[in-house]
């Protein structure tokens, strides 16, 4: 599987990226160690997880996630062959929370410790704090670098204005500066990243990892009525608002494409991601091994210029 550079942090991570946050939430450990067998067999070494995956889910604190994976990279001996991101910033609970130095300091330490690791490759700021100085979040992360604990750094859920500043403040005072940026963009949801966040992560060489691109499992064709809502624990939470005239129009558009490429609907969105010249590794997930092969198919899968066109102005 060809590679690509994620910014400009050394780091070099397959096209396409699998989300892990499902692992100890839809699917259990037994079957998150066979999907992770999977990913890794097909070259899908670029794993993404947080801390806080899956505190949502009644009985669980969080961690649940990152523990799946660091028993599987034990047993498997196999933590060198992995690109590993995690995440800080979620609530936690009792204050755990956010990106002041301190935090950051003791959250870093539960994740390696979860994780069965010495480093995480890409630690990511999982969404903005405006009550902590950029400079101080920036200066923790120094700290992790140069001991040796992570190797880059990342932002997640951040506006353009804030995540310019940040990469401001890093060249200003010699700090490490955000290599990749997490933003929610598919063919379901295009304004949040087309717009300002693009121009900066293309002026600045930033690596772009997306998530919900797959609109929580929309863009897979599964979804057609109100009567699919229930053939997933997703289904009901974020699938009802692109059921209108804009989202079967997407729809059709994939089909339409799918009956010329002999594709899945969701390949194509994620070929259709993979199309766009600032977007290094979409972020997909699967609950079952054989879904993996359809995110391996989109890695494999060149849309031509007319198909992306179309899939454009189907999704505008």
């Amino acid at each position: 599987m060809k590679l690509r550079q994620l910014g400009r942090s050394g780091l070099s991570v397959p096209p396409l990226c699998f989300g892990c946050n499902v692992f100890g939430w839809t699917v259990d450990e037994a079957a998150s160690f066979r999907l992770l067998d999977k990913v890794l067999d097909e070259g899908l070494t670029f794993l993404d997880t947080a801390d806080v995956y899956s505190r949502w889910v009644p009985g669980h604190t969080g961690g649940e996630s990152e523990t799946i994976i660091g028993k599987w990279m034990k047993l498997r001996g196999n933590r060198s062959r992995i690109i590993l991101a995690t995440k800080v910033g979620m609530d936690m609970g009792d204050g755990k929370v956010g990106l002041k130095a301190d935090y950051i300091a003791r959250a870093v330490e539960d994740s390696l410790r979860r994780l069965q690791t010495d480093v995480i490759d890409l630690y990511q700021s999982h969404k903005d704090d405006e009550t902590t100085p950029q400079e101080e979040t920036l200066a923790a992360y120094d700290k992790l670098i140069k001991a040796g604990k992570v190797r880059a750094i990342g932002a997640s859920n951040f506006s353009a204005e804030r995540l310019q500043a940040a990469l401001d403040i890093a060249k200003t005072n010699s700090l490490p500066r955000y290599e990749s940026l997490q933003p929610e963009y598919s063919l379901a949801e295009r304004s949040s990243y087309e717009s300002a966040l693009q121009r900066v992560c293309e002026a600045n060489g930033i690596g772009v990892i997306t998530f919900f691109s797959l609109a929580a499992g929309f863009l897979t064709g599964k979804y057609r009525s109100e009567a699919d809502y229930g053939k997933s624990p997703r289904g009901q939470r974020g699938i009802p608002k692109y059921m209108n005239e804009r989202g079967m129009r997407i729809l059709a558009g994939l089909d339409a494409v799918a009956k010329e490429t002999a594709a899945e609907p969701a390949s194509i969105a994620l070929a259709w991601l993979l199309a766009k010249p600032s977007v290094t590794a979409p972020i997909a997930s699967a609950t079952k091994p054989e879904h993996v092969d359809t995110l391996v198919a989109a890695t494999r899968l060149e849309l031509t210029k007319d198909q992306v066109a179309r899939l454009d102005a189907a999704s505008a």
